[in-house]
C-alpha cells in the first residue's frame, strides 16, 4: 500500500508563472486547486468551457485590464495534477506576468513551491515517482539521447519494467506466505513452486534492468574527465580538440595554464565534463601553487583521469610519480600525445597500467581511439531502449538484488525466505514511490523549478 499523505477534497489553490523568466511571445500562469471555474469567472468575467481555449481579458480588482489572451480549464480529475487546473496564456513580459500572478494571489491562491504541481500529480496518483523525476530530467536534458530517455521514463517504460518484476515477486511471496500459513499440508514448497527457478529469473530481470538503468544514469549525469600531466604535454590542445573550439590558451611555454578550464561536450549522447588543469610539477610561484592544488582537487572528484605524456619521451619518472599519487577511484588512461612529432601512428595498447592511447591533439590523429576508450570505461552500449535513471534507482535495484540472493540461501527456512522477499519488494517499490519518506520527496521536488 502506498505510504502517501491523503489529499483533501478541496485542495489549497496554488499559482505560479510556468514559463521561463525574460521576454517572450507568450507567458503562462498556471493555477491548481479546487473549484477554479469560479476563480476564472472572478478573473475574466467568463466561465471557461472544459479543455477549450477561451479568449479572455484578465482583469484587475477594479475591473481594469491587466492583459488579454487565452484561458484553458482542465477540470479534475482529468488534469496534470488531478485537481482543477487553470492556465492563463498572456504576453511574455515579466512585468505583466507578475501583475497577473499578483491578481491570482489576491483571489485566494498562494505562490506554489518548487515542483509543487508535479508533486500533487504524484500524490494524486496521476504519475509515479520515477515519472515525476523524468519531468525534470526532460527539462534538463542536455542531448537528444537524454531527452529521448527521459521521455521513455515519463511515458512509464521504466515503471512498467519495475511493475513486471514486482508482479513476479508478489506471486512468489504469496506462495511462500501460503506455505507458512498451512504448514501441515506436507508440500515440498521449494520444489512445488519452482522457487529456485523463479528466484533466478527475478535475479536475471533485476540485473538486466540495472544495466539499462546504469546507461540511463550516464545520459543524465555523464562522466567527469580530468586532463592531468606535466606542463607542456598538450592538455590544453587536447581540450580544444575534444571541444572543437579554442577554449584554452595554447603556447609553447610550460605553465601557460594556471587554473582549471572546463568544457562540456557530448559523446554518443553522454555528457563529458572535461577539465583541463595546471601542469603538475614543483610550483615556481604562489599562483602556480594554487593552480596545482586545484588540479589535484579536480582529480579527486574525477570519474576518469587522462594522464598526458609526451610521446617522444614516454612515461618518465615524474609521470610515474603522478600515477602513484592518483586516487584509486577514477579510471585511468595514459595518452601519449604529439605522435606527429615522434613519427608514430595512432594506436591503443593495454598493459598492467591500463589503456594507453597514442594520439596527436594538434592533428586529431587517435582522438577517435580516445573517445572509444571513454565509452568503454563508461560501459556504454548504443541502444534505443535506454531510460533516464538516477543513483537512487541503482541503489534500490542493488538492494533488491541483494535481498533476492539472500532469499536463495534460505529456501528451506521459510520465515527468513519470506522476509527477504518482503524486503526485496520494499526496495523495488521505492523506485516508483510506493514506499517513500517525506524527506526524500522534499529533496526530489525541491530541485524542480517553480511552476512545474
Amino acid at each position: 500500500m502506498a505510504e502517501r499523505p491523503p489529499t483533501t477534497p478541496r485542495p489549497e489553490t496554488i499559482a505560479a508563472i510556468a514559463t521561463a523568466p525574460g521576454r517572450g511571445g507568450i507567458g503562462i500562469v498556471r493555477i491548481s486547486g479546487g473549484g477554479l471555474a469560479a476563480f476564472a469567472a472572478a478573473l475574466t468575467g467568463k466561465t471557461p468551457a472544459p479543455r477549450r481555449a477561451t479568449l479572455a481579458e484578465f482583469r484587475a480588482a477594479d475591473g481594469s485590464g491587466i492583459d488579454s489572451g487565452l484561458m484553458l480549464h482542465f477540470p479534475a480529475p482529468a488534469s496534470f495534477t488531478g485537481e482543477d487546473v487553470l492556465e492563463l496564456h498572456g504576453h511574455g513580459g515579466s512585468v505583466v506576468l507578475q501583475m497577473l500572478l499578483a491578481r491570482c494571489l489576491d483571489l485566494g491562491a498562494r505562490l506554489a513551491e518548487p515542483g509543487e504541481f508535479t508533486r500533487r500529480a504524484f500524490l494524486n496518483g496521476k504519475i509515479d515517482l520515477a515519472q515525476a523525476e523524468a519531468v525534470i530530467d526532460l527539462i534538463d536534458a542536455a542531448s537528444a539521447a537524454a531527452a529521448r530517455g527521459a521521455m521513455r521514463s515519463l511515458q512509464g517504460e521504466f515503471s512498467q519494467e519495475i511493475r513486471r518484476l514486482l508482479a513476479q515477486l508478489v506471486e512468489l511471496r504469496t506462495l511462500a506466505e501460503a506455505a507458512l500459513d498451512f504448514p501441515d499440508e506436507e508440500i515440498d514448497f521449494p520444489e512445488a513452486a519452482d522457487t529456485l527457478g523463479r528466484i533466478e529469473r527475478l535475479l536475471a530481470g533485476v540485473a538486466e534492468l540495472t544495466g539499462r538503468a546504469r546507461q540511463g544514469r550516464l545520459l543524465r549525469e555523464g562522466l567527469r574527465v580530468v586532463l592531468a600531466g606535466q606542463p607542456n604535454v598538450g592538455k590544453s590542445s587536447l581540450l580544444n580538440r575534444l571541444a572543437g573550439d579554442e577554449l584554452a590558451i595554447v603556447t609553447p611555454h610550460a605553465g601557460t595554464t594556471r587554473d582549471v578550464v572546463r568544457a562540456t561536450l557530448h559523446l554518443e549522447g553522454i555528457p563529458l565534463r572535461v577539465i583541463d588543469t595546471a601542469g603538475l610539477r614543483e610550483a615556481g610561484d604562489e599562483i602556480e601553487r594554487i593552480g596545482i592544488a586545484r588540479a589535484w582537487r579536480e582529480i579527486e572528484k574525477a570519474d576518469v583521469v587522462i594522464l598526458l605524456v609526451d610521446a617522444r619521451q614516454g612515461v618518465r619518472e615524474a609521470d610515474q610519480a603522478i600515477l602513484a599519487r592518483l586516487p584509486p577511484g577514477p579510471a585511468r588512461i595514459t595518452a601519449h600525445n604529439k605522435i606527429d612529432l615522434a613519427g608514430q601512428r595512432p594506436e591503443r595498447r593495454e598493459d598492467a597500467g591500463g589503456a594507453r592511447i597514442l594520439l596527436s591533439a594538434r592533428e586529431g590523429d587517435g582522438i577517435d581511439l580516445l573517445k572509444q576508450e571513454l565509452l568503454r570505461i563508461a560501459g556504454w552500449r548504443p541502444t534505443e531502449s535506454v531510460f533516464i535513471a538516477r543513483e537512487r534507482h541503482l541503489r534500490a535495484l542493488a538492494e533488491t538484488h541483494g535481498h533476492l540472493q539472500a532469499s536463495r540461501a534460505h529456501l528451506t527456512r521459510l520465515e527468513l525466505f519470506a522476509e527477504e522477499l518482503r524486503m526485496a519488494q520494499r526496495s523495488l517499490s521505492a523506485i516508483t514511490g510506493e514506499f517513500s519518506a517525506d524527506d526524500l520527496l522534499g529533496e526530489i521536488f525541491g530541485r524542480f523549478c517553480i511552476g512545474k
